[in-house]
């Protein structure tokens, strides 16, 4: 008895260990309901439309994954002469403006493990930290674009009935900041003359559903997103489609990122309960939210800071430039960071503090600039 009650105690740490951010979220949902007892009103707390876009969005982007769309287009770009500055400046945009499309999570998946393929064949590994950094600092910027590139944009959007135009008057200028001064900092990589040749992609073993499928159900959740469709269609569809074509793909969605919003969903709802902690927390919201949301994420990461933080005030816009901004700083600020962070440590181990010298230096830089131009704004 005593030796299964320890596995499954190593069990639950090793599970603890491995998503930090849930099992914080399922500590707080399940201490909020100690203060709130569960009731009917906690159906209410939970956004199904944003599981359900997530959900749709994670599916389809995982589908053309599957059909090689994104390393083809990186393959076409990268091909032929070019010098490395050229080449490093195309790397690290790839990220900015897929992730606008496919979250920066995926679009890091996908574009930094091709980057340390492509550093490995031209013998530049040295300029490595400097790339994967620009790429994921790229990625978590590019996303902030458009109410598809995170989660937490995602939800706010949502959640607060935001219109297109107001949300894209907000980020885009500091989207076009982004990209200015990620060209810039481009320019401390040297201009080396190279020309870059792939061999010809294997030929997949098992065919995938067409690329038009996927494009379609994408154009379904743009339309859901743009409140155009209902959320509830667009669910339907996807999941009739991928019974049909692609069952394997159920498998690629993130449903521990799901079950964490689902938690954050339930501490929020009840913590807006509590009368004493909704004047507590307006009152520190009102001194300076846009700075209070980017350093909560900091400690617990973009997307529960927004879903939490959402709670106490109406103010959507500072909590999207917070949110946005908070992706810069910690790894764990934004998760999608810490993908970044995985390749790079099994590519270098011996070269970790490197990287996180690196990291810290470029996200704090990026912020205090991206901040001042926010406040400005």
């Amino acid at each position: 008895m005593n030796l299964t009650r320890k596995a499954i105690g190593r069990r639950i740490l090793a599970a603890a260990k491995k998503d930090t951010i849930l099992t914080v979220s399922l500590v707080c949902a399940v201490f909020s309901m100690f203060l709130v007892p569960p009731s009917a009103a906690y159906i209410g707390y939970v956004d199904f439309r944003v599981l359900a876009l997530l959900f749709c969005l994670m599916v389809v982007v995982a589908g053309f994954q599957e059909c090689g769309l994104f390393v083809l287009m990186a393959r076409k770009l990268l091909s032929g002469e070019n010098n490395f500055r050229q080449l490093s400046w195309m790397l690290v945009m790839l990220p900015f403006f897929c992730s606008m499309l496919i979250t920066n999570d995926v679009a890091l998946l996908t574009f930094v493990p091709f980057t340390i393929l492509i550093l490995d064949m031209i013998g530049e590994k040295k300029h490595m930290a400097w790339i994967v950094v620009l790429q994921t600092v790229a990625a978590n910027l590019g996303s902030m674009a458009t109410p598809v590139g995170n989660p937490q944009n995602l939800f706010l959007y949502g959640r607060f009935s935001i219109p297109a135009g107001s949300f894209f008057a907000v980020l885009l200028p500091l989207t076009a900041l982004s990209f200015l001064l990620l060209t810039a900092a481009v320019f401390r990589i040297p201009r080396i003359p190279m020309q870059i040749r792939f061999d010809a992609p294997a030929a997949a073993s098992e065919k995938p559903a067409h690329p038009a499928l996927f494009l379609f159900l994408f154009l379904l959740c743009l339309l859901s997103v743009f409140r155009v469709l209902d959320y509830r269609i667009v669910l339907a569809v996807t999941v009739v489609c991928l019974l049909l074509f692609d069952r394997k793909l159920f498998r690629t969605a993130d449903y521990l990122l799901l079950l964490t919003f689902v938690c954050f969903f339930l501490f929020a709802g009840n913590m807006g309960q509590l009368d004493w902690l909704k004047r507590f927390m307006a009152e520190i919201l009102n001194r300076n939210p846009v700075l209070f949301s980017a350093l909560t994420s900091q400690f617990i990461s973009n997307v529960p800071a927004a879903v939490l933080l959402s709670g106490f005030t109406n103010d959507w816009k500072s909590l999207l430039l917070g949110t946005n901004l908070g992706g810069l700083g910690t790894p764990i600020a934004s998760l999608a960071s810490l993908i970044s962070l995985k390749f790079y440590i099994k590519e270098l181990p011996d070269k970790v503090s490197h990287y996180l010298a690196v990291f810290t230096a470029v996200n704090i830089a990026f912020f205090l600039i991206l901040y001042a131009a926010a406040s400005f704004l």
